[in-house]
């Protein structure tokens, strides 16, 4: 693909995709809120479960639940199902266009698997209907209906720290993050289709035949909903984590999703359960917030950089590791194969843009070890430790020879 076309391809995606999450999620957590909001009164009548009265945009707005009788179907019922809809084909896009298509740059990691291009697509793709089946299996298995569902909700667990151990053994970190999150979100988008939806329009063929509903669907689709509804806020962070290589770049980036499952699930929990007015809750959800930021902090903080040795270093040879291995990106004139315009504006093509990032080149080329981009121009570790004592020593331009760097020359 045209790397300008590609470029438009991936933003108007993601654009896309982002508007779509946000009507799916946000209706998602609207109507869970509602439903622990109603106010249900003594003695209100059998067909109400509950009402309520709020107030936006200058208006005031009645909402009640029922139970419709037979025969009673409204003329005009809105449904809420394309937005997970489209949420998920423009995900699974984006998933094609930025991993799947080209040469893999994002999706493969020589240091991680020595996968082919090839390969490393099908292993993407089949282990998302794979997990999606093993799932939708086991919640239609007796465990998913004895004690609430709690076995059932273990082994999903267990099976989703799995499977991110797994797309860490064989992609590059940011690929294992986002496959991670993909498997999910096509497991939620699969319980509207499979479950929610035709659970409702169950209800509605049998209210429209003047039969009364079966309120068990009514149940077995809101299970499913829940189930989306406690998933969202990881895979909220799996969808911004890309910008963040400090956690998926861990040597333990799969415990990391795990952690963060873990905290995001209880923080849902308990942000629920403060609907109803427990201000214990809302300190408890603060609580796990903080323990699961502070354990994440903790795994994904690098070690503490060694002794710098004695001795200056030439800035002539910081300039000729960063010529050869930051420049075919950074620069205002890239010679890379897939970028055209340097990712986020950085440029090094003087002494002095140097020395500015300097401190980015600390965080991202000597401590996390996440530029070059999967190591595309191979830098040695001597390199990034040259790098490293460079900057601890000040970051100074006028060690050595004076240097001029060459431009680097236009792809053909």
């Amino acid at each position: 693909m045209d790397p300008t076309l590609h470029d438009w391809t991936n933003l108007l995606l993601r654009w896309f995709h982002m508007i779509a999450g946000i009507m799916w999620i946000g209706t998602s957590i609207f109507f869970h809120w509602l439903d622990n909001a109603l106010e249900r009164p003594d003695g209100k009548p059998e067909w109400l479960d509950g009402r309520l009265w709020m107030v936006h945009s200058g208006g005031f707005y009645k909402v009640e639940k029922v139970y419709l009788k037979p025969a009673e179907l409204p003329p005009v019922l809105h449904w809420f199902v394309w937005e997970a809809t489209f949420t998920w084909i423009s995900g699974f896009c984006l998933l094609v266009v930025v991993y799947y298509l080209g040469d893999g740059a994002f999706l493969v990691d020589a240091d991680v698997a020595n996968l082919s291009h090839a390969t490393a697509v099908l292993y993407g793709i089949g282990s998302l209907v794979a997990g999606l089946l093993a799932y939708d299996v086991l919640w239609r298995t007796p465990l998913g209906r004895v004690a609430g569902g709690t076995p059932a909700l273990v082994l999903s667990f267990a099976g989703l720290v799995a499977a991110a151990w797994a797309y860490a053994q064989v992609f590059s970190g940011r690929a294992a993050f986002i496959h991670t999150g993909a498997l999910m979100g096509t497991c939620m988008v699969a319980n509207v289709w499979l479950h929610i939806v035709p659970s409702q329009k169950g209800m509605i063929e049998a209210t429209r035949l003047g039969q009364k509903a079966d309120w068990s669907l009514g149940l077995a689709a809101k299970t499913r909903s829940r189930h989306n509804h406690y998933m969202t806020y990881l895979v909220l962070f799996i969808m911004i984590s890309n910008h963040f290589p400090m956690t998926y770049s861990a040597e333990w980036n799969w415990a990391v999703l795990a952690v963060l499952g873990v905290a995001s699930g209880l923080v849902k929990y308990l942000v629920n359960v403060a609907e109803h007015g427990s201000r214990r809750a809302v300190g408890g959800a603060l609580a796990v917030t903080l323990v699961g930021v502070g354990i994440v902090y903790a795994m994904t903080k690098p070690p503490p950089p060694p002794p710098v040795p004695s001795g200056p270093v030439a800035f002539a040879d910081v300039a000729a590791v960063v010529h050869q291995r930051c420049q075919p990106c950074h620069s205002a004139r890239p010679t890379d194969d897939v970028y055209r315009l340097a990712p986020n504006g950085v440029m090094m093509d003087t002494p002095t843009q140097i020395k500015g990032f300097a401190a980015r080149i600390q965080v991202r080329a000597v401590d996390q070890k996440t530029m070059p981009l999967v190591n595309k121009t191979c830098m040695t570790q001597a390199e990034r430790d040259l790098l490293g004592r460079w900057i601890a020593l000040g970051a100074r331009v006028d060690t050595g020879a004076p240097v001029e760097l060459a431009a680097p020359t236009t792809a053909n």
